[in-house]
């Protein structure tokens, strides 16, 4: 049996608690490893390691610790399908799929390649007589990141490039449902020049995030996950003094106006409803057609298209989904189903006992349609975080608007019209974080910031573009001036330009 340690020091070290994790292959549901789960004094090592590291790579220039960011980048494209394989053993994703999740936790590795540019601080020649103002960014120190399942590559690059780029050391807490890919991320980066210590794993559970969330060494932690966990990180983190950001769960609504091309809408839907087995927080779960004529053209559509969903192994290049990641998230999918169908929506497409031959035992699940969903239900108000799209129908464009504007989450929505004035007031007006216009996943690119409202949110900044740089330093400004030999005498006022 495989066993996963932590990473500490620029090398795997083995876990000390005498706890540990399984790792399973959701294709077959068996263990395949074991991952160790690190205690508190186990993490408190690992911050000692990232604190004694920090200053001389704080000191270090800013085009080195780019260059160190470009080798990664050429280390990784020669391990980018051995390491979209292994993505795909633990979590479930289809090969494809993983590779892109790799890909666009890369894209963040670029953007930090800048730097020494995104680092420049501002200055203000002349300011008063002989006086000049500049402002200079520093790094906090040492910083953490506690990432998801769902995406074991890209968040993590998202929160570590940036954070490392602007000469932090940073601890990362990756999901114990998946951490290989994490471990392989940090030993790339030791190989590509970054020195022992200014990237350390840590693996583990509750016990490992507490450790984080209150040494006070740790100067600003990020998270992605459920709301419920964010809120509790958010708070527990600012309560002991750390900057914070914190993304939580997601509804992502689609309206379909009258005027849609309903081909293109469903294409939309069945992709970003239904890849990754929905386990994306930018999943589109909520289709919104406007209009009975609308909706039942919709759902005409999207039903056999469903049926016809291909279910396989993570290794099947032909499958449109995989399995889902554990037992218990694919339990508490079908309960979702099944309250749904209690408090009256309509299921139109029922995967729930959808079985691989050859894989009994595996995670998997069919895709579910239900139609007339009401906001009163548990399965629109509630993030279900697999292969069910649920449509709920709206009489007009208003209440389209209303329905993801008033929901508690707020991370993406979209909107598939032709008309260009609708699109434009509707961005405008829709209380989400990112939206997509005939685009049905708006995640921006990494130059741009990603962060959604409300209960998708907590924090004042965002993931990954200028956010990030921002987040991962402090601002310092500075007031200086040279004596001209003439006495000016003391001064009792405060300073003025005047």
């Amino acid at each position: 049996m495989r066993e996963i340690g932590h990473f500490i020091g620029g090398k795997e070290v083995k876990g000390a608690s005498g706890r540990r994790g399984d790792v399973f292959n959701p294709n077959t549901g068996e263990v395949q490893a074991k991952v160790a789960l690190a205690s508190k004094s186990e993490v408190e090592a690992a911050i000692a390691n990232a604190e004694a590291a920090q200053p001389e790579w704080a000191a270090t220039n800013p085009q080195r610790r780019a260059r160190v960011m470009f080798k990664f980048l050429e280390l990784i494209q020669k391990e980018y399908d051995d390491l979209a394989r292994l993505l795909s053993s633990e979590h479930g994703k289809v090969f494809a799929d993983s590779k892109g999740d790799i890909q666009r936790g890369l894209e963040v590795v670029e953007f930090a390649c800048g730097i020494p540019h995104l680092l420049k601080g501002e200055y203000t020649d002349s300011a008063g007589p002989g006086t000049d103002l500049f402002s200079l960014r520093q790094p906090l120190g040492v910083v953490a990141g506690i990432t998801p399942f769902n995406f074991p590559a890209m968040i993590p690059l998202w929160k570590a490039a940036p954070a490392i780029a602007c000469g932090n050391a940073f601890i990362l807490k990756p999901s114990e449902r998946d951490p290989s890919v994490p471990m392989r991320i940090a030993e790339l980066f030791i190989k590509a020049g970054l020195p022992p210590g200014i990237l350390n794993v840590v693996n583990g559970g509750k016990e490992a995030v507490d450790a984080i969330l209150t040494d006070s060494r740790v100067k600003a932690v990020g998270f992605v996950g459920s709301s419920d966990i964010a809120q509790y990180i958010y708070s527990t983190a600012a309560a002991h003094g750390k900057r914070v950001q914190c993304f939580g769960g997601a509804k992502n609504h689609m309206i379909v106006m009258p005027d849609a091309d309903m081909d293109q809408a469903v294409d939309a839907l069945i992709g970003a409803g239904y890849g990754s087995a929905g386990e994306r927080c930018m999943a589109i779960s909520v289709a919104v057609p406007v209009g009975e004529k609308t909706a039942d053209a919709l759902v005409k559509k999207l039903a056999p298209r469903v049926e016809s969903l291909k279910v396989g192994p993570s290794t099947d290049a032909q499958a449109d989904y995989g399995p889902m990641v554990t037992k218990d998230l694919l339990n508490k999918v079908r309960g979702y189903v099944d309250k749904g169908v209690k408090e009256g929506a309509k299921l139109v497409v029922d995967g729930r006992n959808f079985k691989m031959q050859g894989y009994e035992n595996g995670h998997f699940m069919g895709g579910c349609l239900f139609d007339h969903v009401t906001p009163d239900m548990t399965i629109y108000k509630e993030e279900i975080f697999g292969p069910v799209l649920s449509v709920v129908r709206a009489k007009d464009y208003d209440e389209a608007v209303r329905l993801p504007s008033e929901h508690e989450y707020g991370n993406g929505v979209s909107i598939f019209t032709r008309d260009g004035d609708t699109a434009r007031d509707f961005t405008n007006r829709v209380q989400v974080g990112m939206v997509g216009v005939n685009f049905a996943i708006p995640v921006p690119l990494a130059y741009h910031t990603f962060g959604g409202w409300k209960r998708s949110g907590f924090g004042d900044l965002n993931q990954h573009g200028p956010d990030s740089v921002r987040f991962y330093t402090k601002t310092k400004t500075v007031t200086q001036r040279w004596p001209s030999g003439t006495k000016e005498g003391a001064e009792f006022v405060i300073p003025t330009m005047k």
